[in-house]
C-alpha cells in the first residue's frame, strides 16, 4: 500500500511526461535508518535527521551528469501517502540536488506531527528531476520509523 503511494505520490515530481531510462537496472535503497527502528529528532528547528541511501548510480548535483546516464539525483518525500510533510509550497521534503551524495535530510520539522511513526520515500531522480524507470515505474525505496 505505501509502495504504491509513494509512486503515486513521487511521480508527481515530474512536470513533464517524459522520463529517463537507464541503461544499466537501476537500483536505490535506504541503508539508514534501519527499518522500524527509532530515530532521535534533530535540536535544529527543522528536526532534521540524515538518510543514507545507496544506489548503483552516481548521485551528483541537479546539472552536473553531463552525458552520464548513470547519474541523478534523490527526492524525498516523508509519508508519501499524503503532503503533511511537504516544504510549504513544495511537492516534497528534501532532495539532494544541491549537493549529491548519498545523504539526504529529511526534515520533520515540517511534519504536522514531527514525533511519531512515519514513512521516508525516496524517489531516484535523473539530471533534470525527472524519475528514473524500470519497466515503466519509477525507482523507489520506503523505510518505517518511529522519531522521538
Amino acid at each position: 500500500m505505501f509502495r504504491s503511494a509513494l509512486m503515486i505520490s513521487l511521480a508527481f515530481l515530474a512536470s513533464s511526461t517524459v522520463s529517463a531510462y537507464a541503461e544499466d537496472r537501476p537500483t536505490l535503497e535506504i541503508v539508514w535508518p534501519q527499518p522500524h527502528s527509532v530515530v532521535d529528532l534533530g535540536k535544529d528547528p527543522e528536526k532534521a535527521i540524515g538518510v543514507v541511501v545507496k544506489s548503483n548510480f552516481t548521485l551528483l548535483p541537479a546539472g552536473q551528469c553531463g552525458t552520464n546516464r548513470q547519474c541523478g539525483h534523490v527526492h524525498m518525500k516523508i509519508d508519501p501517502d499524503g503532503d503533511t510533510c511537504n516544504i510549504p509550497g513544495r511537492p516534497y521534503n528534501s532532495m539532494n540536488s544541491d549537493f549529491g551524495g548519498d545523504l539526504i535530510k529529511a526534515r520533520f520539522g515540517h511534519c504536522l506531527k514531527a514525533a511519531g511513526q512515519h514513512v521516508i520515500g525516496v524517489l531516484l531522480a535523473d539530471d533534470h528531476h525527472k524519475p528514473v524507470l524500470v519497466n515503466g515505474e519509477p525507482v523507489t525505496a520506503l523505510v518505517t520509523v518511529t522519531t522521538q
